[in-house]
């Protein structure tokens, strides 16, 4: 049997190699290291001025990628019959006076922010006052049972946050397990050093954006705050360091008597949009065609240093070109969309190609096509993301999200079955920076869709002024866009869906597939 099995295998490439005809490998050699640099030599131009979401140049690259889906002939895929999908932010600063969060417990204690909390923020922040008892986690998460065994229904979250120098991280899968369970909010107990706590707080009273359009119960937009342990300590009458040091086993108790109240009020500031650009292809077959594989990368990056997204000046240099991170991306997208409008016939599903923006904010684009799709996302049967795909290894790309759906399984036999394109998809070599979590395929697949994210890792240019086009590997990116082809049209092919590991989804998704 396992002779037979191997044998099976061998075969494996030849056959995916024979559905390569000769229009499907001129489709395929359209992709060129020409038009490679020519799509990042334009929006990775100073005078894109690094693309922050919003400014005039992003708009204007959205308008270039809008003219190049148009010129490939891709038909709208965005509002009103045009290729822009719009979405709003809008600019706020917290009222420090209107606010407080009330803790009866031990010692009851009235919060200010930016005094004794700070505020975080990954959605618009709720605008009704939020109460409930506390439920304290402790230990190290267990992806298997985030929640404990806790019932958090109608109640406050609190871990244990540990402080490193880079500042102090949280398990989104935990805070995403929680919310989707019903917890009203979250909150974390931090042992951060004096001087970026005071850091930290400082930033409650600058002006920040966020993404409108979010539902009132979407998971992240419930309150969130950190305080620091000696404050946990006093006001719900526990021992951070000893629960800190707790490094084995995942538990959760209700603390008796304790209750938060949250109220915090905002005036908003400004307001002001930007766009995901969208162009699809009908697919060729009568019932699958209502079925889609999309093509993403992100358009916009972190501007220069009055953007406010973290672009520093080094010497005369004052823009973040953001060439690799990710013109790559949008140019992965772009040369994608062209050599499929080459094929006759078209793939049986139909292709939806997207540039979104305000990734550097928050994922900001791809949130609000999750939350207001142009094609019902239970129809779209995968996602691949490319975030970052023009530098480092020659014939290797990291392709994160593999072990979570039966995608990964495909994506090695087509990569198996094109040795020409000398292109190796490894696992991610990277876990413990939580890069799944990161790009804008997340959005996909906290919402179901099964992803794979082609990412090359990042390097000492990134978020630098100094990611220019000039280095750009351009043929290392068409060998990586070219296998992106090949397993799109597999997957646009197949006569099945994509399928998820059970395990994955109920970790990323939550419930049963």
């Amino acid at each position: 049997m396992r002779q037979l099995v191997n044998a099976t295998l061998l075969l494996i490439p030849y056959a995916l190699a024979a559905q390569t005809s000769p229009t499907v490998r001129n489709a395929a050699n359209s992709i060129t290291a020409e038009g490679v640099r020519r799509h990042i030599g334009v929006l990775a131009d100073d005078s894109m001025l690094g693309r922050a979401t919003p400014s005039p140049q992003l708009e204007q690259a959205a308008s270039y990628v809008a003219d190049q889906f148009r010129r490939f002939g891709l038909r709208p895929g965005g509002d009103n019959g045009g290729y822009q999908q719009r979405y709003t932010v809008s600019q706020h600063v917290v009222d420090t006076a209107a606010s407080a969060i009330r803790i009866a417990g031990a010692a009851p204690a009235t919060l200010k922010p930016g005094l004794d909390v700070y505020l975080l923020r990954f959605a618009p922040l709720p605008t009704h006052e939020v109460s409930g008892p506390v439920v304290l986690f402790a230990g190290t998460p267990d992806s298997t049972n985030p929640l404990a065994g806790a019932d958090v229904r109608g109640a406050w979250a609190a871990i244990m946050g540990s402080a490193t120098p880079q500042g102090v991280s949280i398990n989104p899968d935990w805070v995403m397990a929680v919310l989707r369970a019903g917890a009203v909010g979250w909150m974390m107990i931090s042992n951060r050093p004096d001087a970026q706590w005071q850091n930290r707080l400082a930033r409650t009273t600058v002006p920040s954006r966020t993404l409108e359009g979010i539902p009132a119960d979407a998971p992240l937009a419930a309150g969130a705050f950190e305080i620091r342990d000696a404050t946990a300590a006093a006001a719900l009458g526990i021992d951070p360091a000893a629960l800190r040091a707790q490094t084995s086993g995942w538990t959760a108790r209700r603390l008796n008597g304790v209750t938060i109240t949250y109220l915090v009020k905002e005036r908003e500031l400004a307001r002001a949009s930007a766009p995901n650009v969208i162009g699809m292809l009908e697919g060729s077959d009568p019932k699958l065609k209502s079925e889609y594989v999309f093509f993403t990368g992100h358009l916009d990056h972190i501007g220069t240093p009055g953007a406010g997204e973290g672009c520093v000046a080094r010497g005369a240099d004052s823009i973040c070109n953001g060439a690799d991170d990710d013109a790559s991306g949008t140019t992965a997208v772009l040369e994608a969309a062209e050599a499929f409008a080459k094929l006759a016939p078209r793939p049986k599903r139909s292709l939806v190609f997207m540039t979104v923006t305000g990734e550097e904010r928050g994922l900001w684009g791809s949130q609000f096509f999750s939350e207001h799709p142009t094609v019902p996302l239970a129809n779209v049967v995968a996602d691949l993301n490319a975030d970052m795909v023009g530098r480092n290894w020659k014939d290797t790309i990291a392709v994160i999200g593999k072990e979570h759906s039966d995608l990964g399984a495909t994506l090695n036999r087509v990569a198996a079955a094109h040795p020409e394109l000398r292109m190796t998809p490894i696992d991610d070599i990277w876990p413990q920076e939580r890069f799944y979590f990161r790009s804008d395929h997340y959005n996909f697949a906290r919402k179901g869709v099964p992803i794979l994210f082609f990412f090359n890792g990042t390097h000492p240019d990134y978020h630098q002024v100094s990611d220019s086009p000039d280095k750009i590997d351009a043929e290392k990116e068409v060998r990586i866009i070219k296998l992106v082809f090949y397993l799109g049209l597999e997957v646009a092919n197949a006569a099945e869906r994509p399928k998820w590991n059970p395990d994955s989804y109920k970790q990323i998704v939550g419930g049963a597939n």
